[in-house]
């Protein structure tokens, strides 16, 4: 006997298997935004402020 989740309870719960998902994609999404950010952010700052001194001795 064959088994399946079709109609209307089939759709709901396609629903909320794929709101799941994609809250979970999103959650992950910020969670990348907050913790990588800062890896690209304080090396790039390193090397602004190596051009800025590197600069600043040739005016003086």
């Amino acid at each position: 006997m064959e088994h399946s989740f079709g109609g209307p309870m089939g759709t709901l719960l396609a629903g909320l298997g794929l709101g799941a998902f994609y809250t979970a994609l999103i959650w992950i999404n910020m969670l990348l935004g907050v913790f990588l950010t800062p890896l690209f952010l304080v090396p790039l700052t390193w090397v602004q402020d190596a051009v800025m001194a590197k600069r600043g001795k040739k005016v003086a």
